[in-house]
């Protein structure tokens, strides 16, 4: 039986401390915080979106080499079963998305670190990690510095994004080995004029978003500082990158006809009047209208439905690093081996979020975690075969 320790106790460093105690050895999972999981808890708080339920291919298509590869060990109906195997029902919405009947992420986690102490597991908290010593990991905890016999250990601290939960991103600071962090799954900055504040807080529905290759129909929210939400977070890579955002107000509504209704318009009444009564337009969507000024220096039917099938959001950049959902950036593949371990540090491996990957929310992003977590976990059994 050799001794295990995992540093992170995220779903990547759960699921690799599940998998190597299941194996016999002894493991220790350290975290910095006060309590284990505590950016799974709040990905919970509005319901803990799992998976997604969509066919293989589809749902593999989302993550690019060599995670696509590392997910399709533990796939979308992987992550259901083992969910279940917790004692946690599901159920799937109408999009698609996977969520536990309690919705809530406390009953799954509470069940899994029952599981994973009757499995031997020891959690220490507030432990800090300070790096390896002759086989040996080190931590300044609040009864000083301790040591943990490492046979193998497994990295799972997270990347940069929500820092009061855990993932600062400061294993990385010194590193040659990491891709600068950046924000993922996260809002943009728009200058508003303040004729846009009514609206702020307002849910964008029945909008169609476009950015580069990428397309979303999910709800998005116009916010005081910018634009986020779901919506807003599908599409959020390519305008990070640098592609324009734009949104098509009326999705579902054939430009030819749009053009007839824009014809017909009665001119005696302002435009305003018009995109609400008229074209169905929400008071949220005729003030954006209006804010970007989209129909300047043209009266021309066809001019208008065009410009409401692509509305540009200027978006002056991604909100601060701090208050993404997730970063794209990381260890990078190069510096690990197949199996996830550091190609410099025999017996460590790597896992979860600190990884250069990003995937969209939804429930991939955990799905992704997970899958990772049982990748590392079962590279170190085999380790220490």
């Amino acid at each position: 039986m050799a001794e295990a320790v995992v540093i992170g106790g995220g779903p990547a460093g759960l699921m690799a401390a599940e998998v190597l105690s299941a194996a016999g050895h002894r493991v220790t999972v350290a975290d910095r915080m006060p309590s284990i999981g505590r950016k799974f808890l709040m990905a919970g708080k509005s319901g803990l979106n799992l998976t997604k339920a969509e066919a293989r291919d589809s749902f593999l298509m989302q993550f690019q080499s060599p995670m696509r590869g590392i997910v399709a060990e533990f796939d979308m109906d992987a992550v259901q079963d083992w969910a279940r195997g917790l004692g946690q029902p599901l159920f799937t919405g109408s999009t698609g998305r996977v969520f536990p009947t309690a919705m809530k992420a406390s009953p799954l986690l509470r069940a899994w670190m029952a599981r994973l102490s009757a499995q031997g597991v020891v959690f220490r908290t507030r432990w800090h990690w300070s790096g390896f010593d002759q086989g040996e990991a080190r931590f300044e905890t609040p009864d000083g510095t301790q040591s943990l016999r490492a046979d193998a250990a497994v990295l799972a601290m997270g990347g940069a994004s929500w820092r009061r939960l855990g993932s600062d991103g400061q294993w990385a600071k010194g590193r040659g080995d990491v891709s600068a962090f950046r924000p993922a799954n996260c809002g943009f900055a728009v200058p508003w004029s303040p004729y846009m504040a009514p609206h702020f807080g307002t849910p964008m529905k029945a909008t169609l978003l476009s950015a580069g290759h990428l397309c979303s129909r999910g709800e998005w929210v116009l916010g005081q500082h910018g634009v986020e939400g779901g919506g807003i977070y599908e599409v959020s890579a390519a305008v990070r990158d640098g592609a324009p955002l734009t949104v098509d107000l009326l999705p579902d509504h054939d430009v030819a006809d749009l053009v007839k209704k824009i014809a017909r318009r009665n001119r005696k009444k302002t435009v305003t009047v018009f995109l609400k009564k008229g074209l169905g337009l929400s008071p949220a969507k005729a003030a954006l209208v209006n804010e970007i000024s989209l129909f300047a220096n043209t009266e021309d039917p066809a001019e208008w439905a065009a410009r409401l099938k692509a509305v540009p959001l200027p978006c002056s950049g991604p909100f601060p690093l701090d208050q993404a959902i997730s970063t794209a950036g990381g260890l990078r593949f190069d510096a690990l081996t197949d199996d996830l371990m550091l190609k410099n540090q025999p017996g460590v491996f790597a896992a979860g979020e600190m990884l250069d990957w990003e995937a969209i929310t939804g429930g991939y992003l955990l799905t992704g975690c997970l899958a990772s977590g049982r990748h590392a976990g079962s590279a170190a059994v085999r380790f220490l075969g």
